[in-house]
């Protein structure tokens, strides 16, 4: 047999699937703690012995994604904020970024404070549709390279001006990426070719530049992003279904929802987006979350009236030493209520934001009426016990007072076994075994 070993290093938790190539099949899994306190290896590689112990593998190839240390924070720049800025910011989310900071037209000394101040790791530049403005974009990278910039620019905007302004930036030192834009013409989104660019330059400069390992082995090892990998498992997954599909994945910081939708008459008819749509994307609710972020999970659902001020008001303390104690395991069945409910509430609130298009900045928001499969991910979805799962996923398919049209069919499945993250790993490489595994743990009915 051969085999390949999928690890997510993860900033808790490292999580490592064996996955036989020949018939993508899940073989063996195991997890350890995440060692970002000494070198993110030592527990990259007890989770993989573990993993591997009794298997006669001989040499496997690893693949690995990480969102350790925080992971990839993007700063988008681009010419106006409804437009180039926010087709650059859905861009950034599909690469498996953190958008930390947004800006648009021409920067000054307030707006290069402010990017300063957001601590990107990359940034993205845009600006003008292809022979569109090129005056705002030509400031901007000036600005820049008289700013004596050095952190990683990916230069994604009017192809007229692009050669020019790699050449100023570069020579200031600056170390720059030349992608396609990313809005080539109104209401056309090509994200592709940023994304890999931003892909290249996470793994070029970010994961040494974190100091999670004191060599390069982990710097050599890490391939992607892990919400990188996720979407790119997700996209897999919805290929393979032949159908639109959401991913619900509820961490402890943030809520991260991925849909796939089948493009239809709004790319191209008189309602089509500005910013153009993106059909295949990712939103991250930073306020919503099982440990650091739980008690934004009671202020947004009471915001949201899924809650009432009293109820809120009893989640809270639960939510709070939960935020206090971002290893806490809950013990007994009134604890693990509480982590449902919690689960429950950020799901919901969450999709809700996703598909009314608050979170991707879409005038139509994203019509999940055809979705066919919600996959809930997650580790307190992985293990809770499946009656909880399930009513984490039956609130979302039952949220009829959220505003957003409700799939009409939609089968909710749990991602147990952790394999979104090792088809995405898997996909460039080996299609076949990556389809395989996502349809034998995910699409089957």
């Amino acid at each position: 047999m051969r085999y390949a070993v999928c690890a997510d290093v993860g900033s808790t938790y490292t999580k490592v699937a064996v996955v036989d190539l020949d018939v993508g099949a899940l073989v063996a899994g195991a997890s350890a703690p995440t060692t970002v306190g000494t070198d993110v290896l030592h527990g990259l590689d007890a989770a993989v012995a573990a993993a591997t112990a009794g298997l006669a593998a001989g040499q496997v190839p690893w693949y690995v994604c990480s969102s350790a240390g925080g992971g990839l924070r993007l700063a988008v720049i681009g010419y106006e904020r409804l437009v180039t800025a926010q087709a650059g910011r859905r861009v950034g989310l599909s690469a498996g970024a953190n958008v930390v900071h947004v800006a648009a037209g021409r920067l000054g000394a307030a707006d290069l404070a402010g990017l300063r101040a957001a601590r990107p790791d990359v940034v993205l530049l845009v600006g003008g549709t292809d022979g569109g403005d090129a005056e705002t974009l030509t400031h901007n990278a000036t600005r820049l390279a008289r700013a004596r910039w050095r952190v990683p620019v990916v230069l994604a905007g009017n192809v007229d001006v692009r050669d020019d302004l790699h050449a100023v930036l570069a020579a200031a030192g600056v170390p720059v990426t030349v992608a396609d834009n990313v809005l080539p013409r109104i209401g056309v989104l090509a994200p592709a070719s940023a994304r890999s660019a931003i892909r290249e330059v996470f793994l070029r400069h970010v994961i040494g530049g974190k100091r999670l390992s004191r060599g390069s082995r982990f710097a050599r090892l890490v391939r992607a992003a892990t919400p990188d990998a996720v979407l790119t498992g997700v996209e897999v997954l919805a290929d393979t279904l032949g159908g639109d599909l959401v991913v619900v994945d509820v961490g402890g910081a943030t809520t991260d929802v991925y849909s796939v939708l089948t493009p239809d008459e709004r790319a191209t008819g008189p309602g089509r987006e500005v910013a153009g749509s993106l059909w295949r994307a990712r939103t991250v609710e930073g306020d919503l979350g099982m440990r650091w972020s739980a008690p934004g999970v009671v202020r947004a659902a009471v915001e949201e009236r899924l809650l009432t001020d009293a109820q809120g008001d009893d989640l809270a303390a639960g939510a709070a030493v939960r935020a206090g104690d971002p290893g806490f395991l809950p013990v007994g069945d009134a604890e693990r209520a509480v982590d449902a409910r919690i689960a429950a509430l950020a799901a919901t609130v969450a999709l809700r934001r996703h598909a009314r298009g608050a979170a991707t900045g879409e005038r139509a928001g994203r019509d999940l009426r055809d979705v066919r499969l919600l996959v809930g991910s997650g580790g307190v979805l992985r293990h809770a016990a499946p009656a909880d799962a399930a009513g984490v996923l039956g609130a979302v398919l039952a949220d009829h007072a959220g505003g957003w049209p409700l799939p009409r069919a939609a089968r909710p499945v749990v991602d147990v076994d952790y394999v979104l993250a090792a088809g995405g790993l898997l996909a460039a490489e080996h299609p076949a075994a990556a389809g395989a595994l996502l349809r034998r743990h995910l699409a089957t009915d």
